[in-house]
């Protein structure tokens, strides 16, 4: 079976996030004062070829785990669908 992935990689909110603050500051330039709290993450979307849905997630959360996300400094989160 084929199975969709749509994965979110995002900083751990403790962390301090550079690019999230400097988006931040410049809503303010824009004339958007009321936006802020702004965090920046990727966005990955895969696809997974599995017997079934238990072992298609268990593969996308060792890729998220060993590869695209790293622990120390993120967190991920993932929706599965059947493709």
């Amino acid at each position: 079976m084929k199975f969709k992935a749509e994965i979110d990689v995002m900083p751990k909110k403790e962390l301090l996030d550079p690019q999230g603050k400097a988006v931040s500051s410049s809503m303010k330039n824009l004339g958007l004062p009321e936006v802020g709290n702004v965090r920046i993450g990727k966005h990955i979307s895969l696809d997974v070829e599995a017997e079934n849905e238990a072992a298609a997630k268990e593969k996308v959360e060792k890729a998220c785990k060993e590869l695209l996300a790293n622990q120390i400094m993120e967190s991920f989160e993932f929706e599965l669908t059947e493709a």
